[in-house]
C-alpha cells in the first residue's frame, strides 16, 4: 500500500451503502468501519477513494450475504482534487472486496477505477479495465 498523492475528500461515512463492482457475488455493501481512521471522540469515520474499509454484504448471493470482510473504495460521487488541479467525480460510489492484505478476491472489476485506488493497491490496478 502506497500513500495517496491527491487530496481526496472523505465523503463516505460509516453506514454508507456502496455498489460492489467485482465478480465475488456481492452486489451492495455497507461500510462498518474505516481502517486506519483515528478521529475525535464520537465522530463517525469517513472513507474516500483508495481507503480500505470493513464492510458487510447487504445484497448478493446467499453465501455472500451478511458476510463481514474488507474492501477498497474505487469510486465516489463527491468530487476530489488531484495535485495537478483536476477535479474528478464519478456516477456512483463503488468498492471491490479484497483480503486484509489487499489482494483482490474477484478476478475482474466492472467500470472505471480511480487512479488513486489503482496506484495505492496494485492488485486492484492490475484487474481494472479502465483507470481514470
Amino acid at each position: 500500500m502506497k500513500a495517496i498523492t491527491s487530496k481526496v475528500s472523505k465523503s463516505l461515512p460509516i453506514g454508507a451503502r456502496l455498489q460492489c463492482v467485482d465478480n465475488t457475488g456481492a452486489r451492495e455493501v455497507e461500510i462498518v468501519s474505516v481502517k486506519g481512521y483515528k478521529g475525535v471522540r464520537r465522530r463517525l469515520g469517513s472513507a474516500g477513494v483508495g481507503d480500505m474499509v470493513v464492510i458487510t454484504v447487504k445484497k448478493g448471493t446467499v453465501d455472500m450475504r451478511r458476510e463481514v470482510t474488507t474492501a477498497v473504495v474505487v469510486r465516489q460521487k463527491k468530487e476530489f482534487r488531484r495535485a495537478d488541479g483536476l477535479r474528478v467525480k464519478f456516477e456512483d460510489n463503488a468498492a471491490v472486496i479484497v483480503s486484509p492484505e489487499g489482494v483482490l478476491k474477484g478476478s475482474e472489476i466492472r467500470g472505471p477505477v480511480a487512479k488513486e485506488a489503482a496506484d495505492r493497491w496494485p492488485s486492484v490496478g492490475s484487474a481494472a479495465s479502465i483507470i481514470v
